[in-house]
């Protein structure tokens, strides 16, 4: 990931920062709060040798106590220590108990022992920093005695403990400050780990990482979308018309290889909108001018004849399995020049009807009628439907939902396409957040591969109007 990567992660994140920085801020500021306050003091100890007068005798004594300085800072914490600090203070504690509270350190580069006792109670805290040095002084005192000439080292309070007024914890500011950095760290982890574990599709840039395919549209996420389905018709002026229609504009260009302008509208996985897409897609072809017919090849799950308020008792599948004609199947639409075949009953095959000779004879015959002949097809994924359709056409139009199908999906569904050699005219990206960058469209984004010619016929047949 490059650092703009990590930017748009926080900036997509901000909140989820925000609550556990807050979060951070209030777990530091409760722990001030019912920490008991503990308070330090500290004695300094000078350790020396006793007798010489020479210059030699004084180099040789220094010496030997800037080697031994350190070996008696650690004795500070001894048992034999502690135990005779617990017996003069009258301690309730045991010595390891008390060797947590206690830490001696030789002052860098001299023969000053510097001894620090931490204690709820400060005046206890000092007391115990004195009672540790004068222990200490005693016990290395019996350690180097030579027998009974007494001990050549000697270890000298030079600064006694005085009663801590402030204490060294808890630091309100440090906790709180340290809250909020362990806060924002974990913020900042766990949207890293959201980024990578999240394979969802949200945006154009997750659509690179699987396809180079051109965006031929983008579509915002409308909430009233099941209740107006065909924006197009109901609010021609809205930003969502005028992505339909930016749509239409795109496909005119698209190169179909010298067939006629038969496309297959479908989606990875349900719910991502292919139908609504394809509804408002055909409304905004005959808008322009163009001839239109919309199929509802969903034999499954139709939604065509709901959407455009038609009767789909009698539609593709009386078509195919010859019940009706298509001259009776097909319905007109309004006052433009679109037509809708809805799917009629749902057959027991779906499968077999679409990949039929039948299905391959409409289609012929469509192209010939009909400047566009889009297909609204089953999701991919759960069914073989689209595949076995789009390879009889100019193309599929893939249709994929902003948060909705992951990476995955969408790479077995254009999998599924290619196996059949079912060229991919593009994608639809629905759903999208109205603040996405790329919502509505980038307007010239879809130049590169594209043919600027176009050819029309006008329908040698004429669809029964009903309804």
């Amino acid at each position: 990931m490059e650092l703009s990567d990590y930017l748009r992660v926080v900036r997509k994140n901000v909140i989820l920062l925000l609550a556990l920085m807050l979060a951070g801020v209030g777990v530091g500021a409760l722990i001030a709060t019912v920490q008991q306050p503990s308070y330090s003091a500290q004695t300094q100890v000078f350790v020396s040798t006793q007798g010489g007068g020479s210059s030699a005798e004084l180099v040789q004594g220094n010496s030997f106590t800037l080697s031994r300085v350190k070996t008696y800072a650690s004795l500070a914490t001894s048992q034999d220590v502690l135990e005779r600090v617990i017996a003069d203070l009258g301690l309730t504690l045991d010595s390891q108990t008390l060797a947590e509270s206690v830490a001696a350190s030789p002052v860098l580069d001299t023969t000053i022992i510097e001894i620090n006792a931490v204690d709820e109670d400060p005046a206890l805290a000092a007391r115990i920093a004195d009672a540790v040095a004068a222990s200490l002084a005693t016990t290395v005192a019996e350690i180097e005695s030579p027998g009974e000439g007494g001990s050549p080292v000697q270890l000298t309070t030079v600064e006694r403990a005085t009663v801590p007024q402030t204490p060294v914890s808890p630091r309100p500011m440090l906790n709180v400050a340290l809250g909020a950095l362990l806060g924002l760290a974990l913020g900042i982890a766990i949207a890293l780990l959201r980024e990578v574990l999240d394979t969802r599709i949200r945006d154009e840039r997750g659509l690179k990482l699987v396809t180079e395919l051109p965006v031929v549209g983008s579509m915002t996420f409308d909430p009233k979308a099941k209740q107006r389905p065909l924006v197009v018709h109901s609010d021609p002026l809205s930003p969502r018309s005028e992505a339909y229609r930016t749509l239409r504009t795109n496909l005119q260009f698209v190169e179909v290889d010298g067939r006629s302008r038969t496309f297959v509208v479908t989606s990875s996985t349900p719910s991502e909108g292919k139908s609504s897409t394809a509804a408002n897609l055909a409304l905004a072809l005959a808008d322009a001018g163009e001839t239109v017919i919309l199929i509802d090849a969903d034999l499954r799950k139709p939604k065509v004849a709901e959407y455009m308020n038609i009767d789909g008792s009698v539609g593709l599948t009386d078509v195919l399995i010859g019940r009706a004609e298509l001259v009776d199947a097909v319905q007109m639409w309004g006052e433009s020049s679109l037509y809708v075949l809805p799917s009629g009953q749902i057959p027991p095959n779906p499968s077999e009807l679409l990949g039929s000779k039948s299905m391959q004879a409409l289609i012929t015959q469509l192209e010939t009628e009909f400047d566009w002949v889009l297909f609204d097809a089953p999701p991919l994924l759960p069914v073989t439907d689209a595949a076995v359709l789009s390879r009889n056409t100019a193309g599929a139009i893939m249709v994929v939902a902003s948060g909705r199908a992951t990476r995955h999906q969408l790479d077995v569904a254009l999998g599924m396409l290619e196996n059949v050699d079912a060229p991919v005219a593009g994608v639809v990206l629905t759903m999208l957040p109205a603040k996405a960058a790329n919502a509505y469209g980038a307007y010239g984004a879809y130049g590169e591969g594209y043919a600027l010619s176009k050819t029309k016929t006008k329908p040698k047949a004429k669809a029964k109007a009903r309804g």
